[in-house]
């Protein structure tokens, strides 16, 4: 379990293809000393086991559902990756309740850079558009966002500075794809709603 409150940029040092599996070794400020081998990191929202630690880096391994579903089929070096590590019991749950079991991929279709803040507009995949609900939670990139507007399959969601200068976002652009995860609570309302 995580809480899409990204605590590390990492950058994807290399890319290993083996058969149907890709091995990442992402660089990062965490200290390997404290991560244990079998560990889960949320990578840009995406929960990928620990298979090995470096003097500065972990890897991962993406299998061929994970490459399928999510961006991570896209990660090349020097790409830059949210990351979080699994939450704690007694942790601060300070964004939502976030699995790192990515629905789908997300199409930025707009950026507005509004000063202080900045509004990006989503185009969800039309399946998971009946759970994004104005002033609900999206996990996008394993970031908890707030929706503001919902229009169809599209929603907006504002970033702070705060969000901009401490996670992958910065450089995220129209046309970019990125990681969702729908709020696992309007996923079990809608699913009881269903047997109403």
């Amino acid at each position: 379990m995580f809480t899409g409150i990204v605590t590390d940029i990492g950058t994807v040092r290399t890319v290993a293809p083996r058969n149907d599996v890709r091995r990442l070794t992402i660089q990062s400020a965490y200290d390997p000393a404290t991560i244990e081998l079998g560990a889960s990191i949320a990578c840009s929202g995406v929960c990928l086991t620990v298979v090995a630690t470096g003097a500065d880096s972990f890897d991962v391994e993406a299998a061929p559902e994970t490459l399928a579903v999510t961006t991570a089929g896209n990660w090349r070096e020097g790409r830059r990756l949210n990351l979080e590590r699994a939450m704690k019991i007694g942790d601060e749950l300070g964004g939502h309740i976030v699995q790192g079991h990515v629905d789908g991929v997300a199409t930025v279709a707009d950026r507005e850079d509004l000063g202080e803040t900045t509004r990006f507009t989503f185009e969800a995949p039309a399946e998971l558009a009946r759970f994004i609900a104005p002033k609900g939670s999206v996990a996008l990139e394993g970031t908890s966002l707030t929706v503001n507007e919902v229009d169809g399959a599209r929603f907006t969601c504002l970033l702070i500075p705060h969000t901009l200068a401490h996670t992958a976002w910065a450089n995220v652009q129209p046309g970019d794809r990125v990681n969702i995860e729908v709020d696992m609570m309007a996923r079990y309302a809608a699913r009881l709603a269903e047997f109403r």
